[in-house]
């Protein structure tokens, strides 16, 4: 049977990334084109069962609908998930060993949508392992103007996996018995809305010592209140404030999807996704080695704090450094049965999460390290921010690689240094006091710089010194 397309046919260059799809509504994403996804997803995969649902942005269940349509005209079976974060297609991925997506644009404001793709057991796709072959079919698809059904097509079934998702979570990180403690969650509209009640609260499971202050957690895919991205200090301002406000003991902040979380500490204060790595690769460790294993491997990447592999060493583990990237920490991950990862986007990686990105995991293991003791947020963090970090500053360059280059002959430390290349150009004092990395984009016509030192007055010296060699 043909199955034709009414809507403009678009050009899927515009919204296919390296990892993940993300598209304008009804612009450079539209409903043929999940429908396109969908058929050229099950090519690619040979999906007999596939996996769908969508987070609570206003054309998602249009595209899980379209999705599903060419999925099923391409012979394999359906089984809607409803309204699902990232974390949570992982979850059902890994558990029902089904390949799946979630039509999600993350943080990107409202007025986008996409598409996150894993094979079975939650293995991620990117433009190297399917994402271009599945762009590739789709486009000839839409350019053609149809699609011919497969002369079996498939079933579709509805399945919901938030409880099982819940007791997942709480079969990894047991908060029963730590002290009560009060927690502000802004979830800025977006699925940590759904998700945190089913987990950290007691609507889905039993109660836990835990009294829950929500801040937006209605669901609306506009987001009447701030963008759902917490990497930007403003969007924390909300809850920084009602931390302070409710004299609670901690704050967490998710973004859209839910699969990153960012820690406030009771005074509202930041707590840096580096110091958060340090913190649960030490939990990670000691439960791999509780259950046997000697050296058990952490992997951060190379912008992250180096009190992460200090911490990890100092805890008896082994660091392993990569390039910047959930593709590169996954691929690691999986290469070293590593434990755990970290990044300083504040992706937290679980190897008993199937080697992928959960928030919602890496909030409870921090609410567990700070129930477990009388010690405030603040204090508790403090341990693991010993450094100083300049945070990621941009400039826009012409020509990168001659800046990089300016930047190399003309900046004079006074001191020995090693220069590294795995991701950009690192280069780090001999004596381990202070480095900094820049790094091109691969989009725009920027470099990326990131620093680190002991104490501030280096920290700026530092920061004021490469900048103005890369914006002279």
């Amino acid at each position: 049977m043909k199955i034709e397309f009414h809507q403009p046919s678009i050009d899927l260059a515009d919204s296919f990334k390296a990892y993940d799809v993300r598209g304008i509504e009804d612009q450079t994403l539209n409903a043929d084109a999940a429908l396109a996804v969908g058929f050229a997803f099950v090519e690619v995969t040979d999906a007999t069962r596939v996996l769908v649902g969508g987070d609570m942005r206003p054309s998602s269940e249009d595209y899980v609908a379209a999705f599903t349509r060419g999925a099923v005209a391409a012979g394999a079976d359906v089984e809607q998930l409803g309204l699902i974060s990232t974390d949570m297609l992982y979850h059902a991925s890994g558990v029902l060993d089904a390949p799946g997506v979630v039509f999600t644009a993350s943080h990107n404001p409202a007025g986008y949508n996409g598409m996150k793709m894993t094979r079975a057991a939650a293995a991620p796709i990117s433009s190297d392992t399917g994402l271009a072959d599945i762009q590739r079919l789709a486009q000839g698809y839409l350019d053609a103007g149809f699609l011919e059904s497969r002369e079996r097509t498939g079933e579709v079934t509805q399945r919901d996996t938030l409880k099982a998702y819940a007791q997942y979570l709480r079969s990894l990180v047991d908060l029963s018995a730590i002290r009560p403690l009060k927690v502000v969650v802004d979830a800025g509209n977006g699925m940590a809305g759904y998700t945190t009640p089913a987990v950290l609260g007691g609507e889905v499971l039993e109660a836990l010592p835990l009294e829950i202050i929500p801040l937006y957690f209605e669901l609306d895919g506009t987001f009447p209140n701030h963008p759902a991205n917490p990497i930007e200090p403003a969007n924390l301002v909300d809850l920084q404030a009602a931390v302070r406000a409710h004299s609670a003991d901690i704050g967490l902040a998710f973004d859209g999807d839910a699969d990153r979380c960012f820690v406030v500490d009771e005074r509202g204060a930041s707590v840096t996704p580096s110091a958060i790595t340090a913190m649960v690769a030490i939990r990670e460790i000691a439960r791999a080695k509780k259950a046997g294993e000697t050296t058990p491997v952490i992997i951060y990447n190379l912008i992250t704090s180096k009190v992460v592999p200090e911490s990890v060493e100092a805890a008896g583990g082994r660091a392993i450094e990569t390039r910047v990237g959930h593709s590169f920490i996954k691929a690691y991950m999986a290469e070293h049965s590593a434990v755990f990862g970290g990044e300083h986007s504040a992706h937290y990686y679980f190897r008993d999460f199937f080697n992928a990105d959960t928030g919602m995991l890496a909030a409870m293991h921090v609410l567990a390290m700070l129930g477990a003791t009388d010690e405030s947020a603040s204090t508790l963090a403090a341990a693991y921010t010993p450094y100083v970090a300049s945070g990621e500053i941009n400039s826009q360059v012409e020509d990168q690689a001659a800046t990089v280059a300016r930047v190399l002959a003309e900046f004079d430390p006074g001191v020995e240094t090693h220069i590294s290349t795995m991701d950009g150009t690192t280069v780090r004092a001999t004596d381990g006091s202070w480095w900094f990395n820049i790094r091109p984009s691969n989009t725009e016509p920027l470099l990326r710089f990131n620093a680190e030192a002991p104490d501030e007055p280096t920290m700026v010296w530092l920061r004021d010194s490469v900048l103005g060699i890369i914006r002279a």
